[in-house]
């Protein structure tokens, strides 16, 4: 498993094509930002289809880290991961 945090820069009327897309494999924790735990195979298939969604001028950046305990996490307010240990 991976985790990896993405973050899109996308023309507004375009984002919804990318929160859907992206919230069927990770949490959305903020506007243009989602993070989660993947398989590499997933990984790899989300790379290719962001890419391909792109336009010009638009960015998708999508970083991994090797597993969630190197990632230090500092939240102020409701922290949206909260929810998702109910899942």
């Amino acid at each position: 498993m991976v985790y990896v945090i993405v973050v899109y820069d996308v023309q507004a009327d375009r984002t919804p094509k990318f929160l859907n897309y992206l919230r069927q494999y990770l949490v959305h924790v903020q506007n243009s930002v989602f993070e989660g735990e993947l398989t590499e195979g997933n990984v790899e298939a989300i790379e290719g289809t962001l890419e391909s969604m792109l336009e010009p001028g638009e960015s998708v950046m999508l970083y991994r880290m090797s597993s969630e305990k190197y990632v230090t996490r500092s939240v102020f307010g409701d922290d949206p991961m909260d929810d998702q240990q109910f899942l």
